[in-house]
């Protein structure tokens, strides 16, 4: 059993989306352990209640300085055990130590086709409406695994979302979650739990 915990800062609808995924059976092979925040307060902490899921607030407010963060954020993680760690919505550059630690066993999703409109900056309906500033047709989701750039770990998989008509930056941001974010996450961590994922040289083969 894949043991999996998510770290996200905000609402939560990504791991909602992983929470009905495992509710609805399609993640048979995957425990969803824990689930952290840094934000106190965060709605997500209060889905992954609800959904009966162990819920952990580490706050950076909470400590002297960003090191002591870090520290205290790799202990909760390690706390759990994880063998999968899910970035839903996680607003936190992530310690080196824990990059290398858990190496390729770190996944996040980003709101747009990995190399566009990604790296630092761009986050949230910052994508959205760089991608609607340059006029591209199609815009998307894409999960990679993390390493210690922003945005540059190997991708696992993508999905196109076609760009419309007097789309504003929150309306292609909802469209985006719907049709790619939603549908991703949780396909990537069955997929990881089945044992079809594989990195090799930088790049992701599915088997």
């Amino acid at each position: 059993m894949l043991r999996v915990i998510i770290c996200v800062s905000g609402g939560g609808t990504n791991l909602q989306a992983i929470i009905d995924a495992k509710a609805a059976g399609k993640l048979e092979n995957a425990e969803l352990v824990r689930v952290i925040s840094n934000k106190k307060g965060a709605y997500a902490l209060e889905r992954a209640e609800k959904a009966g899921i162990e819920s952990v607030c580490v706050s950076p407010k909470d400590f002297p300085d960003r090191e002591a963060f870090h520290e205290a954020l790799l202990k909760t993680v390690e706390e759990a055990a994880p063998d999968l760690i899910v970035l839903a919505g996680f607003l936190v550059v992530l310690p080196k130590e824990m990059i290398s630690r858990y190496r390729n066993r770190i996944i996040n999703i980003h709101p747009s086709l990995i190399p566009s409109f990604c790296g630092n900056g761009y986050y949230g309906l910052k994508v959205h409406e760089a991608a609607l500033a340059r006029g591209v047709k199609v815009t998307g989701a894409t999960v990679h695994f993390v390493d210690e750039g922003t945005d540059t770990g190997p991708i696992i998989i993508q999905k196109p979302v076609a760009v419309q008509e007097g789309d504003t930056p929150e309306i292609l941001q909802r469209r985006v979650m719907e049709e790619a974010e939603w549908i991703l996450l949780p396909e990537v961590i069955r997929l990881i739990a089945a044992g079809r994922i594989h990195v090799t040289e930088g790049r992701v083969y599915i088997k």
